[in-house]
């Protein structure tokens, strides 16, 4: 099949009911089935069980319980340093960089807006006017839980209905404002350097978006955006450390990280292409390695 009619045919197929469909498909309960699908899928995708806290595929009743399969402790250890952040998941950098004039990157040719990504809120894209931003893919073999690249409390989470096309390079090379015009859901976290948003975006047969606060949050879809606040302190605030489980999704998809002006810089490995490991080091604090150089210059 060409690049062409890959593209063409995502424009025209029922992209919400295929992805509904297989959501069912892979909620259900088929005994030597769901077995066999997942054999099949560990084969095709070399998938590597032997990471996995339960690594014989026999024993998920369901395509989703192993998709989102817990790792073996200690198979992903996390960055600790202070002033490092770390990778929220196994993927692969899509692109990174500054955001300029409110636009981020999607693929050579293509960039989309911040503001829309982000639901629409111009207050909200402010916060990282002349920022950075990294897309990070996963594929189907990744891990699929999605982890905090620092310790944050949530602000705020927005749901933003969209389209489900697939977010794979392909599509991302030839599909217009992909990232801003899918589904999503952005979570706004307060940091040590500012605001982070961790933007999960849906995609192509994507059966469901969690998060660890709410549960499932997508489906059901809606018609319009939702936005739920959460207070910085008491018994209703959300603080997650560095490392922590935040979301993850049933099936595989993209996740978008923001940051404010100044306060971070990426490592020299983060370029389009580079695959990552969850926790480790995805960028540094600029703020905290001032700190330690003037340190430095004290001590001498």
């Amino acid at each position: 099949m060409s690049n062409d009619l890959k593209i063409g045919l995502q424009y025209c197929m029922p992209k919400h009911l295929l992805t509904r469909l297989v959501g069912k498909l892979a909620a259900a309960k088929a005994g030597f089935l769901t077995t066999a699908v997942i054999k099949w899928f560990v084969r095709q995708y070399k998938v590597e069980m032997g990471e996995a806290k339960n690594p014989d595929p026999a024993s998920y009743p369901t395509f989703n319980d192993f998709f989102v399969r817990e790792l073996k402790d200690g198979a992903r250890p996390i960055n600790d340093e202070a002033s490092v952040i770390s990778h929220p998941a196994d993927a692969c950098v899509s692109q990174a960089g500054p955001i300029e004039q409110g636009r981020l990157i999607q693929a050579k040719g293509h960039t989309f807006d911040a503001c829309e990504l982000l639901g629409g809120d111009a207050t909200l894209a402010e916060e990282f006017a002349d920022g950075d931003f990294a897309t990070l893919y996963l594929s189907p073999r990744d891990y699929h839980r999605v982890h905090m690249p620092c310790d944050g409390t949530l602000r705020q989470m927005i749901y933003v209905p969209g389209d489900l096309f697939s977010v794979n390079p392909l599509t991302a090379e030839n599909v217009p404002n992909l990232f801003a015009r899918n589904e999503r859901v952005v979570c706004i976290f307060d940091t040590a350097f500012g605001p982070l948003a961790q933007v999960l975006v849906g995609a192509t047969i994507v059966g469901s978006i969690e998060t660890t606060w709410a549960g499932t949050i997508t489906p059901p879809t809606g018609q319009s955006i939702r936005r739920w606040d959460y207070p910085a302190e008491g018994d209703q605030s959300v603080t997650i450390q560095k490392g922590a489980e935040m979301g993850r999704f049933k099936l595989g998809s993209t996740v978008i990280n923001l940051f404010p002006k100044g306060a971070i810089t990426f490592d020299e490995s983060i370029v389009a292409g580079k695959a990552t490991r969850m926790g480790e080091s995805y960028a540094h604090q600029k703020v905290a390695i001032h700190n330690q150089e003037q340190s430095e210059i004290e001590t001498v």
